[in-house]
């Protein structure tokens, strides 16, 4: 798989539009599909952007590696517990929490799960506390 199918892949795994994934680094709509045809590549700098939107290596977007991003390797691990999965699909969007995703590239599924459930926890307690 190229970078073409790749990129059309993540997109709709992330559930974004074109528009969407234009506005995030900086181009136009016509220039997603554009890379998404195969017509047109992405400079070093959007590649990068491209990567860090979808959370993936610039060697996974050009189909060099096949090693799963950190965000599939935790919804891999939190895939048995539905209370964790639905908080995950919540939590991935998060932009403060994007150099975490890649902390677990060298974690176990039960180290990630760990952590997902401590997230939650804190969360959980804020939460508490903001409505008292």
């Amino acid at each position: 798989m190229g970078f073409p199918e790749i990129l059309v892949k993540l997109r709709h795994e992330h559930k974004m539009t074109q528009q969407e994934l234009a506005d995030k680094i900086g181009v136009s709509r016509g220039t997603i599909g554009m890379y998404e045809i195969g017509k047109r590549d992405p400079d070093t700098e959007t590649l990068i952007k491209i990567a860090n939107v979808f959370n993936v290596t610039t060697d996974q977007l050009l189909g060099r590696t096949d090693t799963p991003s950190p965000v599939d390797k935790i919804t891999d691990s939190v895939s048995d517990d539905p209370e964790l999965a639905k908080f995950w699909d919540e939590l991935k969007e998060r932009e403060d929490l994007q150099l975490l995703f890649k902390q677990t590239r060298e974690m176990s599924p039960e180290d990630v799960k760990k952590i997902i459930r401590i997230i939650k926890a804190i969360e959980d307690e804020e939460a508490a506390d903001d409505s008292l």
